[in-house]
């Protein structure tokens, strides 16, 4: 298999890690989706990185789709529940932390235009949404150790790469302070090698 995708993509990273938790072998091909010889419309005609290239050569692409697959190839260190209610809470808590990503990365892109053609209306709402995100979930997780409770998942993994991507382009979010229990998790996901292997860099 072949990873084609970033060091900067959060979402690109969320898949490194579950391969990382999986002990899964993966070619890493670095390639950006920005440039005009990028050769990633060739795989996903979204133009849209991560995408997993596998053995017989069929691209799968979405974090989502790519990490679903992955937890069924090998049946060990299972990130995800049987379909089931639980199996649902997974998935909203990665909902969640994407949908926090895609107000992140929006804002960050809309930063880097020209102060006078940056459009301050949609920064403002991109930033909103990200601070309602983090209100909601620090109120889902609570006290629990983990975002499912007890154990360590796939939701666990997403909101962990959330929280990195604000720490890389966001410092001015200091949301540590404001909340304790993602700030823990944080933490105790940095100790894992998949996380702290992966971190983000330009």
């Amino acid at each position: 298999m072949k990873l084609i995708g970033s060091y900067t993509s959060p979402f690109v990273r969320k898949v490194r890690v579950v391969l990382a938790e999986k002990k899964i072998e993966a070619e890493f091909e670095i390639e950006s989706p920005w440039t005009p010889e990028s050769r990633v419309p060739e795989h996903n005609p979204l133009g849209k990185i991560p995408v997993l290239l596998l053995d017989d050569g069929t691209p799968l692409f979405d974090s989502r789709v790519i990490v679903e697959y992955l937890d069924n190839v090998t049946p060990n260190n299972k990130l995800m529940p049987a379909p089931n209610r639980e199996r649902m809470e997974v998935k909203r808590w990665e909902a969640l932390a994407d949908g926090l990503l895609e107000a992140a990365v929006a804002t960050f892109l809309e930063g880097k235009r020209p102060k006078q053609k940056q459009d301050g209306a949609t920064i403002a709402r991109q930033r909103e949404k990200i601070q309602r995100t983090l209100d909601y979930m620090a109120k889902e997780l609570g006290e629990n150790p983990w975002c499912m409770g007890t154990h360590f998942s796939l939701a666990d993994i997403a909101v962990g790469v959330a929280l990195g991507y604000l720490d890389f382009r966001f410092a001015d979010i200091e949301w540590r302070p404001a909340y304790p229990g993602l700030a823990r998790i944080h933490e105790k996901l940095m100790q894992r090698p998949a996380f702290s292997d992966t971190l983000p860099h330009d």
